[in-house]
């Protein structure tokens, strides 16, 4: 009895640390410069696909910039407009038909906790587009119904000045009073970044190498 206890005990202590890992995040960020900082996130492709490949190609399209946080409730959510609303620019044909489809719900285990992006939708479980929550604190009561696809990595801070702006209520939003704009976006690869430190260092220690030698050679044969 007490071997069969113990081993349901190591069970349950094994399901629940497998329970808790973090999702792994690739390598790409995306940089949202606001007027009041920058907000770097990263994404979960492996929890969800599709949801990170419409939402990068957004990015990738520029139908983010000019675009804004129209949410934001303390110790909740800062929620981001559907761009094909909530741009100050125009969007042109191709942005347009990018940000108008609709993506499958990708729901999963992963917990909505401060720093994850989670997809807005309508009622219907399919209905998601462009507009995405950041999570301003633990919200068990969304999770497994709305779709996580990535967290912030760096910009705390700038969620932090957004959340002490005044706000106005519209029915159940929590609104800003004053317009939180997007600036602009860009993204980057870490992988890449890494290379090219890497690539400075190399370079560096043979420049340093070469010196060495022609010191060498100097005082060998002068």
């Amino acid at each position: 009895m007490k071997i069969f206890c113990w081993v349901c005990l190591v069970f349950v202590i094994t399901n629940v640390g497998a329970m808790s890992e973090e999702p792994q995040l690739s390598s790409a960020r995306v940089v949202f410069q606001t007027n009041y900082g920058d907000i770097e996130f990263g994404f979960y492709p492996s929890v969800a696909p599709k949801t990170v490949d419409h939402i990068f190609k957004l990015v990738r399209l520029g139908c983010f910039n000019t675009n804004h946080f129209f949410r934001v409730d303390k110790g909740f959510v800062a929620q981001v407009a559907d761009v094909a609303g909530g741009r100050s620019a125009p969007m042109n044909e191709e942005q347009r038909r990018e940000a108008e489809k609709t993506i499958v719900g990708e729901f999963s285990d992963v917990k909505h906790v401060r720093g994850i992006l989670s997809m807005g939708r309508y009622s219907d479980p399919d209905s998601a587009q462009s507009s995405f929550s950041i999570l301003l604190g633990d919200a068990p009561h969304l999770d497994g119904q709305y779709a996580i696809f990535g967290k912030v990595t760096k910009g705390d801070e700038t969620l932090r000045k957004l959340e002490e702006l005044p706000t106005r209520r519209e029915g159940i939003f929590v609104m800003p009073v004053e317009r939180i704009t997007i600036l602009s976006s860009y993204y980057y690869d870490t992988e890449m970044e890494s290379c090219e430190k890497e690539r400075g260092i190399l370079k560096r220690r043979l420049a340093a190498s070469a010196i060495e030698i022609e010191r060498q050679r100097m005082k060998c044969f002068p």
